[in-house]
This record gives structure tokens, sequence and C-alpha cells, in this order.
């Protein structure tokens, strides 16, 4: 069969890689992919935009693509499941209205209320409505979120009210666009992070391994809010008590409303949840994808056939399937361009990468380019370096070997991912 893969980041690229292992698949087309892809055996870049949806019809038509995944949120929102569909093309991920839940976190935030599902105590507000003095009635910290999509930039933790409103002046001035329309103002909860990542088909669900993000910038998870630095998993915060219970709070009655509404879910379902000290899963966020850098480890891990899983999901078959993982674990380490998560630098010369190679775990690809066949820097978040061992310290070691093995000017990784994980292991 042969497999389209939709986008160019660091996640396509481990899905491209994975699907590719894949006995049964003869090739992976990546649109637009990126210089790691097109170093893939059996992966072959094609040169159309994530978000030209009439250009990706034509050539999933065109190359008799038999199933297409969808990496990046953008266009999942703008409809590219809805338009395959109408094509008579097979593509996995949710369709437009029932993207929304990434698309506005306003709507997230209502649709978590109209289904009882734990979430921080909210208000959304435009430019029109703000309400200044509910801001300073709150008690601080406070979150401001971008309701539309921001890159996962769109969040602001402001340490006092004074900060939120400024925050959201400034999201309403335009600091991301679009996104900043509409602002979600919302209490800040105390906790631990954790990224609960399934697979649905519009009933049934099919959960992945746990794994934990890092979203600050810097060590000690310090520094702005990032797309995310790096990703673990296992999680040892999910056990199994908290994993039946995230499966009975939130991914459940979610799926549920969503059919009940008259939108079913298919494709992956990210919760980003904040998991309280009394053990309570709040939501902080849904995507309608797989997270990056998650899927990198994920993937790592994952021994089932990816193509197998998604064709079952797309005929309402999940239930039938189960997915097999890797016991070890696997960690992956974000490598970011000077200035990242603000302006970038770009066009700088990768070196090291056949050193890297050499070594053991992955390095996937996901702000890159090929010039004169030399490997360029061409955004943010430039590679994720991924390890696997018996544990999340065997997983952390070998990773770090693989990052210590690449330079470009100004590079900037974390010196810590894994840290809680390996805190734990070591008690």
């Amino acid at each position: 069969m042969k497999v389209l893969i939709v986008g160019g980041g660091g996640r396509e690229h481990a899905l491209a890689w994975k699907c590719a292992a894949a006995a049964r698949v003869t090739e992976v087309l990546v649109a637009p992919g990126n210089a790691g892809t097109a170093a893939e055996p059996r992966v072959r870049n094609v040169a159309v935009a994530a978000e030209d949806i009439v250009a990706l019809v034509q050539l999933a038509r065109a190359e008799r693509v038999d199933l297409t995944i969808v990496g990046p949120e953008a266009p999942l929102v703008a409809g590219i499941v809805d338009a395959f569909v109408a094509a008579g093309l097979s593509c996995f991920g949710p369709r437009r209205e029932a993207a929304r839940l990434e698309g506005s976190k306003a709507f997230a935030k209502e649709f978590l209320r109209r289904h009882g599902i734990p979430t921080a105590l909210s208000a959304t507000f435009t430019r029109e409505n703000f309400d200044e003095a509910w801001v300073r009635s709150q008690r601080a910290p406070l979150v401001v979120k971008a309701s539309g999509l921001a890159a996962g930039k769109g969040v602001v933790i402001a340490a006092s009210s004074e900060e939120a409103l400024a925050a959201a002046q400034a999201m309403f001035a335009g600091q991301f666009a679009e996104a900043g329309r509409e602002v979600v103002i919302e209490e800040f909860l105390e906790g631990e992070e954790a990224s609960f990542i399934v697979m649905a088909d519009g009933r049934h669900v099919l959960p992945l391994a746990t794994s934990q993000d890092h979203k600050r910038l810097n060590d000690g998870d310090q520094g702005p809010n990032t797309g995310g630095m790096g990703a673990y998993s296992p999680a040892p915060l999910v056990t199994p008590t908290l994993h039946a219970r995230i499966m009975r709070e939130v991914i459940e009655p979610a799926i549920r409303g969503l059919a009940f509404e008259g939108m079913p879910y298919t494709g992956f379902l990210y919760a980003g949840l904040m998991i309280a000290p009394d053990g309570t899963p709040n939501v902080l966020e849904f995507n309608c994808r797989l997270g990056d850098p998650e899927a990198q480890p994920l993937l790592m891990r994952l021994q089932s056939d990816l193509s197998v899983l998604c064709e079952a999901a797309l005929a309402g078959r999940l239930d039938t399937v189960r997915a097999q993982w890797d016991p070890r674990a696997a960690l992956g380490v974000v490598m970011a361009a000077a200035g990242y998560p603000e302006s970038v630098h770009r066009g700088d010369v990768i070196e090291g990468l056949e050193r890297a190679a050499r070594l053991p775990g992955k390095i996937f690809h996901a702000a890159t380019r090929l010039d004169a066949g030399k490997v360029l820097t061409n955004g943010g978040r430039v590679l994720c370096a991924v390890g696997l061992g018996s544990g999340i310290g065997a997983a952390q070691r070998a990773a770090y070997a693989l990052a210590d093995s690449v330079h470009w000017p100004g590079v900037h990784y974390r010196r810590d991912i894994g840290h809680r994980a390996v805190q734990l292991a070591a008690t």
C-alpha cells in the first residue's frame, strides 16, 4: 500500500519512518517533508504545502494513495479530512467540526463544561467585551491563552493581574495574529502535567503509551512556554489507577459527547492534563493530532504496524486491535535554533549528523532543509534526538549522546529532559 503523510515537522518524520518500516507499505509520500524524510528509505518528499488541501487531494488521487495521515493541526482545522472523504479518499484525522476542539480553546472549554469533564475555571473575551475588573478580581497567577491556533506558543502564565491584562491586550493587538482575536483566561492549576494520547474511531478508543512533555524553554521548567522541548514515554506519573481514571473521566466522556453532538471523532486525540495533588485529571487543552515532541518517543516504542491501526479506526473497528509496545523507555530531546521561541535564525549548517547516525537511537528532523547536499536549519525546533533504554535514565543518556554529537551555531536544548521520572526512579 502507499501512504501519504501531511506535514513537514518532527512528528511527520516519525510518522513517515514508522509507516515505511511496515512490510506491506511500498512507499510513503511526505508533503512537504524535510531533510530527514528525504533521506529515509522508501520515503519520498513531495513539494505540496500541508495547508494546500486542493493540491493534496490531487496528489493523493494521482499517486493512488491508500491511506493519508495528517500530522499538523492547521489542515485538520481547515477541513482536510472533509475534503478527502468527499473525494472518496481514506484520511485519518477528525473532520473540521470535531477539530474545533483544538482550533478554538473557547469552544473546547464550553464543550468540557457541557460534559462535566474536569478543567480549570475560565472566562472567554474578545477585545469588545474584555472585562478588566473581572481579571483584577481573580487570584493570581492566571493563565492567558489565545483561543486559536498559535503553534504551541499562545499561552502566558501571568504572575499578576497586571501581567494578565498586558498579555491579553497584546493578543488582541495581534501578537498571535488571528489566534488572539478571542482570549481565554483561566485559573492556574497546581500539579504535574501529563500527555494522554489515544486513537479513536467515533465510538471506540485505543489508548497509546503514556508520555510526558516539557513545555518550558529552560532547565528546571523555567522560561517561556514553547511547542515542547522534549518528551519521554512511559510516564511514571500515569499509574494504572490514574490511567483508568483519565479514561473514565476525560477520554470516554469526550468521545461520547462528540458523538452525541453530531460530530463523531476519528483520529488521534491528545489530552494535555494537569494532574492535581488529589489525583484529579484536569484538561488543560485538547489537540486533534499526535503531540510533538511526544510522537517521536511514542513511535520509537510502537511495535505495531501504524497503518493497520489507522485503517482499523477508519473502519470503526478499533475495538478489534491492540497496540504492541517496546518495553523499553524512550526519551526525546528537542534541539532548537538560537532565538526560539521568538525570532529564530535560519540557514545554519548542521554538523555531526553522520556521526549521530552511527549511535543507538534516532534523530528526527523537524525544521530542516537541504541545500547543495548540506542540511540547514529552517525554523525553531530543528531536531529531536530520541534514545531508548531499559529505564528513563538509560534512555536519557542515549538521547543526550545523540544530541551532543550534533552542532550548529546557537543550538539550544535542555539538559534535564525526563528529570521527574529519573528522580522518581531514584527514590
